[in-house]
């Protein structure tokens, strides 16, 4: 009967033993020799992955495993760098801290992009709706039945081709909608056609369907206006009032929102006031980007401060300016990871934290009408590839 006992309570400690050892292990606690003694230390684990995966994953110039994998590292700062042929490379210094897991999380994108024509009959103008899925523009070509507004629905699953991907909403037989400004409603159900001339009827028009007897909205424009603007400010306050309790005073006071991230755990804004923006989350979250962050803020610079976090990157001293009509030069990319940036007739794609700035076009395009595919897989510009003969088309550059 004693021997059970005995037996039982070594089967329990040893049980207990492997349960402990698993434990540490996990938080990176690895066993070694030192000056031939045995010890155990602690370490930090370093997950990589990249899109595309399989790339390769340099440890302080050290080729050391592939992307989709998680490394032991000492508690230190390591420069990361992954690579993969026919990409970028991505970089990055990160610091390893005991019992923390740190991200190495790359997008490698295309080194010689592919370029796609959406349109082919000319487009005099692009407008992106508030969902960022759906692009209305103008076609002015010498067919006259071809001549109208078209929407282009960036979900659409399965696409055969994107030429076939528009849907004509308007023609100019009714009257010459092909010159109108566009203006998207903000639930992305209709579209504005405006023409500033109190000559010209003003046309409220279905996104979805061919508007056979488009509804004139000339003498209700204003109407229709203010109640566009209220469902905006509206869904301004729904935002503001899904922050933090702590962090709706620092919105306000030093926020001017440019952008909510797709997810919404992000805001690009420019800075209202100088100053210094509060603690919010204190103490801070462990195993947080190690990027510095910069929370002593400057009047008109732009920033990117992370909700989930607590955490403010500057972005740049302030924004382009950009012609009337043109989309902003600066965009959430559909990872909410990611910004798209326009300037100096260049695109690039940059980490939120300002990191990794890449140029993947710098050919031609019409002012910064440039658009990212809603699954993060192209980018829509307007182009003329350089022939000043012909009118811009929609073309999209492949990022896979």
């Amino acid at each position: 009967m004693r021997k059970q006992l005995i037996i039982s309570l070594v089967l329990v400690g040893l049980m207990i033993l492997a349960t402990a050892a698993v434990i540490l292990y996990g938080m990176g606690y690895r066993f070694s020799l030192n000056k031939g003694n045995p010890a155990v230390s602690g370490t930090g684990l370093l997950v990589a992955t990249s899109a595309p995966d399989g790339a390769q994953v340099f440890i302080n110039d050290h080729l050391t495993t592939a992307t989709d994998n998680t490394i032991n590292l000492e508690p230190g700062e390591y420069n990361i760098r992954i690579f993969k042929d026919g990409y970028f490379p991505w970089q990055k210094k990160i610091t390893i801290k005991k019992e923390v897991v740190s991200k190495a999380d790359a997008l490698l994108l295309p080194a010689a992009p592919k370029l796609e024509s959406i349109t082919n009959t000319g487009v005099l103008n692009a407008v992106i709706d508030p969902t960022k899925t759906k692009l209305a523009y103008s076609v002015a070509s010498q067919s006259a039945l071809k001549n109208g507004i078209y929407v282009l629905d960036m979900t659409l699953r399965p696409i055969l081709t994107l030429q076939s991907a528009s849907t004509q909403i308007a023609t100019d037989t009714v009257t010459s909608f092909s010159k109108s400004t566009l203006k998207w409603s903000p639930d992305s159900k209709q579209l504005l056609a405006s023409f500033g001339n109190p000559s010209i009827a003003d046309y409220l028009l279905s996104a979805s369907v061919l508007n056979s007897n488009p509804q004139d909205v000339t003498e209700t424009l204003l109407t229709v206006n203010s109640a566009w603007q209220r469902l905006r400010d509206e869904k301004k306050v729904a935002l503001n009032n899904s922050l933090p309790r702590k962090l709706r005073p620092i919105v306000s006071q030093y926020f001017n929102v440019i952008d909510w991230s797709d997810d919404e755990t992000k805001v690009l804004y420019s800075a209202s006031i100088s100053g210094t923006l509060p603690i919010v989350i204190n103490p801070p979250l462990i195993g947080v980007d190690s990027t510095p962050e910069q929370r002593n803020i400057e009047e008109d610079a732009i920033y990117v401060y992370d909700i989930k976090e607590d955490r403010n990157y500057k972005i740049l001293d302030n924004m382009p300016l950009v012609d009337e009509g043109s989309s902003l030069p600066l965009m959430w990319f559909p990872d909410s990871k990611h910004l798209v940036f326009v300037h100096n007739g260049k695109i690039d794609i940059m980490e939120y934290n300002a990191l990794n700035q890449t140029t993947i076009y710098a050919g031609p395009f019409v002012d910064n009408f440039v658009f990212p595919w809603p699954d993060a897989s192209k980018i829509v510009i307007l182009t003329n590839l350089g022939n000043p003969a012909i009118n811009p088309n929609l073309y999209t550059i492949s990022l896979k």
